[in-house]
């Protein structure tokens, strides 16, 4: 068995394993941390990590030490309650002040909490832990970096670790038997020779004697049993050793379209309540997905592909045509996009405004045209109001494709991080 020993050093004052063993023992005090992190700060501040907090009674930890055994005899005070023999009962717990570390607290903690800092990395990891794309499929292989290494037969030259021994001696077998196979034949069948001739009665032949045939048929013998002694039980020809090549691992290929309303009667609370959902959006598909690309659409009567810087911070405004983000979504898959290679998604922010007339054709684009060819579409609508006429036709929608759309409405900020859970949470197998 071959152990490899990871002798490289850590940084100064660091121990990545202590830490990455810490983490996972504490994992759902961070959790739970994080998850209060992001519902007390703005989504955007990613940039620091977080303090958490830990209180001293879930890292005490249970120790071995040595009672004092053994039989030991003790003299006690006398008193007027207990005698001899009489079987002590246990006092109830909880009303004592007994001698604690530190002064008592009302909440019962005895020592300060443990505290101490995860990376903005690890905040990440937290907080996207049990998240996921859902439907992910595997498609053609594309920009592949992975590599699997996978059995590919055998080889005459290879390392000791990977010498396959019952193939070598297979083959060292098949060698002996084809080298030394005819000279058996011909030591049998001398040997039958022999064995007649000693069995044969003497003969008159005054060149070659029965004794001179005999020696000459012995020594013919035992010429090819020594030659086949000098066949090797194995040799280096023999070896095989189990050839391994570097197959490529299927990549996931994904593309997700935001879209965003940007039109007049998106507020800036409601605007920046959308740029919050895709940043958080955002860092969610950078961090779990290094392939996967994400493309920026924003509409008002008319939609316009973009890229990140714009999409976040433009101040661009209009009117409200939401079919026109669609139709540019159709298009750009049918020209970049083929459903046979790419893992399609998409997630649209808007407040529900919309033309009338234009809201059931957004629903015939979905169900015709957009929802066969993606995954999962998400819709979020940003209003603390009652629903506009785009809610109720994608209710519509949702009614016919439950797998792949759904929908969440956000009132305030605070339901930001909860309603994204919900569109992207893990599914169960």
């Amino acid at each position: 068995m071959t152990h490899i020993v990871d002798r490289r050093l850590n940084g100064k004052n660091k121990s990545a394993v202590n830490r990455e063993r810490f983490l996972r023992r504490y994992r759902h005090h961070i959790k739970k941390a994080v998850s209060e992190a992001v519902h007390r700060r703005s989504i955007t501040d990613v940039e620091r990590g977080e303090s958490i907090s830990i209180p001293s009674r879930d890292i005490d930890e249970p120790v071995f030490h040595h009672g004092q055994g053994g039989r030991r005899e003790m003299v006690h005070p006398g008193n007027h309650e207990w005698v001899a023999g009489d079987t002590i009962e246990k006092p109830e717990g909880g009303g004592g002040r007994g001698s604690g570390q530190g002064q008592a607290s009302p909440d019962g903690e005895g020592m300060d909490e443990f505290a101490f800092q995860i990376t903005q990395e690890e905040f990440l990891d937290f907080l996207f832990d049990d998240l996921e794309l859902p439907n992910l499929a595997r498609k053609k292989l594309k920009d592949t970096e992975a590599f699997n290494y996978v059995r590919a037969g055998f080889t005459n030259q290879g390392i000791p670790a990977k010498l396959d021994v019952v193939r070598s001696l297979r083959g060292a077998h098949a060698r002996r038997l084809g080298l030394g196979g005819a000279r058996k034949r011909k030591i049998r069948e001398l040997e039958r020779q022999l064995a007649d001739l000693r069995s044969a009665a003497d003969d008159a032949d005054p060149v070659f004697s029965k004794a001179d045939q005999i020696q000459a048929l012995e020594e013919e013998i035992a010429r090819l049993k020594a030659n086949v002694k000098r066949i090797p039980f194995i040799d280096d020809i023999d070896l095989r050793y189990r050839q391994h090549v570097k197959e490529p691992r299927p990549a996931t290929s994904a593309v997700m379209f935001c879209l965003m309303d940007v039109s007049g009667s998106m507020t800036q609370v409601h605007k920046d309540i959308a740029k919050r959902f895709f940043i958080l959006l955002y860092l969610f598909l950078k961090k779990n997905y290094k392939k996967i690309e994400v493309v920026f659409i924003r509409h008002h009567t008319s939609a316009k592909e973009v890229d990140e810087e714009e999409f976040f911070y433009s101040r661009e405004t209009g009117g409200t045509i939401v079919s026109s983000a669609l139709r540019l979504m159709h298009q750009i898959i049918e020209a970049r996009y083929s459903p046979a290679e790419w893992n399609i998604y998409a997630a649209q922010a808007s407040d529900g405004d919309n033309w009338n007339d234009d809201s059931p054709i957004c629903s015939q684009l979905l169900a015709n045209q957009l929802l066969p060819l993606v995954q999962y579409y998400a819709y979020v609508e940003i209003t603390p109001n009652d629903h506009q006429m785009l809610w109720y036709q994608y209710e519509e929608v949702q009614e016919h494709f439950p797998e792949a759309f759904a929908m969440q409405q956000i009132a305030d900020p605070g339901d930001i991080y909860p309603v994204f859970r919900q569109l992207f949470e893990r599914k169960a197998a």
